[in-house]
């Protein structure tokens, strides 16, 4: 679905089955804070999907986020898998996620696998980098 597709009634981007605005769009506005570190995942992606820079450096480790981040406009997010969990829930100081975010790029299927780390900062979950 292009960036500019994604609206409060589409559904989200992240594959739960919830629109968008009641989705990531709450984390991404503010309105809700990711309570696992799964959910922090599945917002950043979405974060991808619809171009939001923005959440993506505020939910990002203050020892380890960039000063900036350009976001490529020519890839297009299709898919997330979440292939594993450790740890990382309301109970937890720190947690892992794997997954498979599926992409296109000028036409081209890709996929990007990682095993990201996270961590809880002033009681939020941040991404810290992948392991």
């Amino acid at each position: 679905m292009p960036r500019n597709a994604i609206t409060p009634p589409t559904p989200c981007p992240c594959g739960l089955p919830a629109p968008y605005g009641d989705c990531c769009g709450a984390f991404h506005e503010g309105r809700k804070q990711a309570p696992t570190a799964e959910r922090l995942m599945r917002s950043r992606y979405s974060a991808f999907a619809v171009g939001d820079a923005a959440y993506l450096l505020r939910t990002w480790h203050s020892d380890t986020r960039p000063p900036s981040l350009d976001l490529d406009p020519t890839v297009h997010w299709t898919g997330l898998e979440i292939l594993g969990t450790s740890a990382g829930t309301a109970f937890h100081q720190e947690g892992t996620v794997e997954f498979r975010a599926h992409c296109e790029v000028r036409g081209h299927k890709d996929a990007q696998h990682e095993l990201s780390r996270f961590v809880r900062e002033n009681g939020a979950w941040v991404y810290v980098d992948a392991a």
